[in-house]
């Protein structure tokens, strides 16, 4: 993937910003009507006008949260602490002159002990910036290859690829919730079924059509979630090799990482989607593979290698 340039990029990650804050939102809302549509008793525009604003209100609250405690609930997800600048010099100062490079505050940085190979960057705004690595990807890595890693979790702050990644996470898990309470209200529901069917609009149907419309949903926010994830590590790929002019670098640290990237005590799989590898290393081509490759959160970390040669 050719690399479009920082400032293009940032351009195009803020209008995505706001494309997402609109999109989430219209699905969610889109969502609602079509229910409303099959469901409704009455007219299913007043009963839309009526229900929309109390969905919005939930939307702003869930996401507020999600805002203002994003930070703790990945530290607390990742058990990542402070990295201490006497006893690792070294990662501070390939940090630092990368930053200096382009004019950029130094992110706080954290870490996670574990031998696994690793490393994200996450936060909102310059006063939460982090850039978090393992134990292991800091020990294994020559400092051509962990500041290849660094440049990469840089690029994606600066292109603003954290706060895009943050407000899908966020907006998707809002669907997820929705789809699980539809569904255990069916699977436990089974003792007003009966009452239900006697209602006028068949309540069992209603249930159904809700289901239906919240897993359409849910499903098109996860693929454009993952489509959005598997874009930013190309160009973040992209953007580290400007920022250190030496691809190899990344493409030999990626090398190491494939296979051990592995965190075992990370298990949310929205916080593994921030890591700069997810999944299996190299796949062998075919129609099951490709299909996986839709449900991806990162592209296969082969191909990755394979362009950053090719820089």
């Amino acid at each position: 993937m050719e690399y479009v340039g920082l400032q293009q990029q940032i351009t195009r990650n803020n209008r995505k910003s706001i494309l997402l804050l609109i999109g989430f939102p219209s699905l969610l809302l889109g969502g609602l009507y079509v229910v409303l549509f099959f469901g409704a008793i009455g007219d299913t525009n007043e009963a839309f006008l009526s229900i929309a604003p109390l969905v919005l209100l939930f939307t702003g609250i869930w996401f507020l949260i999600a805002y203002l405690g994003h930070s703790r609930m990945i530290n607390y997800a990742t058990g990542a602490k402070s990295l201490e600048r006497k006893e690792n010099m070294r990662v501070y100062n390939l940090a630092e002159n990368l930053c200096m490079s382009v004019g950029m505050k130094l992110p706080k940085l954290r870490i996670i002990e574990s031998s696994a190979l690793n490393a994200f960057a996450s936060g909102l705004n310059e006063k939460n910036y982090t850039v978090t690595l393992t134990r292991g990807i800091i020990d294994k890595l020559d400092d051509d290859e962990l500041e290849g890693v660094i440049a990469h979790e840089l690029m994606h702050i600066r292109n603003n690829d954290v706060k895009l990644l943050i407000i899908s996470i966020v907006f998707v898990g809002i669907f997820s919730f929705i789809f699980q309470v539809v569904f255990r209200s069916i699977l436990f529901g089974g003792n007003t079924r009966s009452s239900r069917k006697k209602d006028g609009k068949g309540g069992l149907v209603i249930m159904l059509v809700i289901l239906l419309v919240s897993a359409l949903v849910y499903l098109i926010s996860i693929l454009f979630k993952f489509s959005l994830s598997r874009k930013r590590e190309y160009l973040a790929d992209a953007g580290a090799a400007e920022m250190t002019k030496n691809p190899l670098g990344l493409a030999n640290a990626l090398r190491k990482i494939s296979g051990n990237s592995k965190i075992e005590n990370v298990k949310n799989n929205d916080v593994k989607q921030m890591f700069i590898d997810n999944g299996p290393g190299k796949r062998t081509p075919s129609f099951f593979s490709s299909i996986r490759s839709i449900f991806s959160t990162h592209p296969p970390i082969d191909k990755r290698i394979n362009l950053l040669e090719q820089f």
